[in-house]
């Protein structure tokens, strides 16, 4: 019991540093921020507040800077949320939002930035300020950019479910949303059935009318079995849309886009799964069987796991009742390596079918 809640320490560890450090602009807080500025690096701190309108038109571009400056050994672009951690920003005469203070290397006397906030702006005053020349990174975009060109090859698509913002170039809630967006993209980009996709419907008004746009983002999603399209009314934080996905193409990420523990179950598959478990060695061919015949008959998405569940339940046969839990503590070491996200998918819905081996054992 001691080691297992040993284990599972160093797993929770894990996970948060993971959230932690997964966007290129480092999150700081009371606690650790004297712990990474004022040390051996220069650092960019922006001060901000979640409800800032101006901080969310920002944040794309101090994203792109972050994303820059990722690999500078020198130089550390950072952020902190004054809501959070008022301690802090109170210390360095933060009042209003944002507010972004340069901290030269070994010191915290900081000077307030005053010029543009862009990145190109802001890359050029931290080349300046900590001795680099680091070239602003074009950023991988994972949203689906739509013209009269493409819209109905992709968005009327059948065999997928989009969905799509019609958006306009200078609209400022648009700009604060596309960063939020552009995560949505990353999270289903390994999802075949799952598009996300914008229009400047500025630039391609007749489009934007056709679906009854009349302000900006509309977002609008359109499933497999409906493009006409329907709107989306729901909120418009990352979990939101991720949650508005998986009820309505029946995936099953998580904000990081890391499958979760439900995905590839299959509940008819899961009873059977817990009859062949039950069975004597004289039964168990006759619940494969049974097994084959469900699996095949799975349609769309289903239909891939129906195969998985068929190829381990003869493996569960072949090589024994002690397979299943071997198997899932070698996944399990592998998925806590650095692999590639295709193989992680594949070894997760692996993984979360097994254990269904596992809990009727």
């Amino acid at each position: 019991m001691a080691k297992s809640q040993i284990w599972f320490g160093f797993v929770l560890l894990a996970l948060l540093l993971v959230s932690v450090i997964a966007d290129d602009v480092v999150v700081l807080t009371d606690d650790s921020f004297e712990k990474e500025v004022g040390k051996d690096k220069g650092a960019l701190v922006e001060f901000y507040a979640p409800w800032c309108g101006h901080c969310k038109k920002l944040a794309p571009e101090y994203e792109k800077l972050g994303a820059s400056f990722k690999k500078a050994k020198s130089v550390l672009i950072a952020k902190v949320d004054c809501d959070e951690h008022k301690s802090v920003c109170s210390k360095f005469g933060v009042s209003g939002y944002p507010t972004i203070q340069w901290f030269p290397k070994g010191s915290l006397e900081p000077v307030k930035y005053e010029g543009a906030r862009n990145a190109e702006a802001l890359a050029e005053y931290v080349n300046k300020e900590g001795g680099t020349n680091v070239k602003l990174a074009a950023v991988p975009q994972n949203v689906v950019v739509l013209t009269p060109d493409n819209f109905d090859e992709i968005v009327l698509d059948q065999n997928k479910d989009v969905l799509v913002e019609f958006y306009a170039p200078w609209c400022g809630h648009c700009k604060s949303l596309a960063p939020t967006y552009e995560k949505v993209a990353t999270v289903f980009k390994q999802e075949e059935g799952v598009v996300i996709a914008n229009l400047d419907a500025d630039a391609h008004k007749s489009l934007g009318e056709k679906f009854g746009v009349s302000g900006f983002p509309t977002l609008k999603f359109f499933p497999k079995d409906n493009k006409a399209g329907q709107d989306y009314d729901g909120g418009r934080d990352l979990d939101d849309f991720v949650t508005f996905i998986n009820e309505k193409s029946g995936t099953s990420r998580d904000s990081k886009g890391q499958l979760t523990s439900k995905a590839g179950i299959v509940e008819s598959l899961d009873t059977l799964v817990k009859e062949l478990v039950a069975a004597s060695e004289d039964e168990k061919k006759a619940v494969l069987s049974r097994i084959e015949e469900e699996a095949n008959n799975l349609k769309g998405s289903t239909a891939r796991y129906g195969k998985l569940y068929s190829k381990l339940a003869k493996n569960y046969i072949e090589k024994g009742s002690g397979y299943a839990s071997k198997e899932v503590e070698r996944l399990g070491r592998v998925l806590g390596k650095s692999i590639s996200p295709v193989k992680a998918d594949e070894f997760t819905l692996k993984k979360n079918i097994l254990n269904t081996f596992v809990a009727s054992s």
